[in-house]
C-alpha cells in the first residue's frame, strides 16, 4: 500500500512541480499553450501557500493559493495518481490552510474539464471568465468554494 503526505513546497520541490505541472495530459491538444514553458519558480514557492502531495519520494501533487483576493492558483494531480483520492486530499487541506489564514471564500478559474470535480468537491459556479487571447482561446468557469469555520470555543 502506497502511503501519502502533504507537506509545504519548498524551493527545492520547483523543478518536480514544474514537471508535474507539464506532464498533464489535461493541457494537451487546444488546452496545451496555457502551459507553453510554464514554470513553477523557487520564488513563486517561497511567496505563496503552497503544498506537494507525495507518494514515497515522487510528487503526485500540489495546489498553491493565492492570499489576496483569495484564489486557488494551481491545483494539479499526477496522471498516474487521479482516481485515487489525492485530487480530494488536496482540497481538503487547501480549504483548511484557507481557513487558518482567515480566508471566507476561495475563488477559482477553472480548466474547464475539471469544473465538474471542483463542483464536487462543493464549490459553486458562479459565472465564466472569457477568453484571454493568444494564450487562452476558451471561456474558463468561475467557481467559489465557501471556507468553513469552526466554531470556537
Amino acid at each position: 500500500m502506497t502511503s501519502y503526505r502533504i507537506s509545504r513546497a519548498s524551493a527545492s520541490d520547483a523543478d518536480r512541480v514544474t514537471a508535474l505541472v507539464q506532464a498533464s495530459a489535461a493541457y494537451q491538444g487546444e488546452y496545451a499553450s496555457i502551459l507553453e514553458d510554464y514554470r513553477v519558480t523557487e520564488d513563486y514557492l517561497a511567496t505563496h501557500p503552497a503544498f506537494v502531495a507525495h507518494a514515497q519520494r515522487d510528487v503526485v501533487g500540489f495546489y498553491s493559493l493565492i492570499e489576496y483576493p483569495a484564489e486557488l492558483d494551481l491545483l494539479f494531480v499526477a496522471d498516474a495518481a487521479q482516481g485515487t483520492g489525492i485530487g480530494a486530499w488536496l482540497v481538503e487541506h487547501m480549504l483548511g490552510q484557507a481557513a487558518d489564514l482567515g480566508m471566507t471564500e476561495i475563488r477559482v478559474v477553472s480548466h474547464p474539464p475539471a469544473a465538474g470535480f471542483y463542483e464536487r468537491m462543493g464549490a459553486r459556479r458562479v459565472g465564466a471568465v472569457p477568453p484571454s487571447p493568444p494564450k487562452i482561446t476558451w471561456e474558463r468557469p468561475e467557481l467559489v468554494f465557501d471556507v468553513k469555520h469552526p466554531p470556537r470555543d
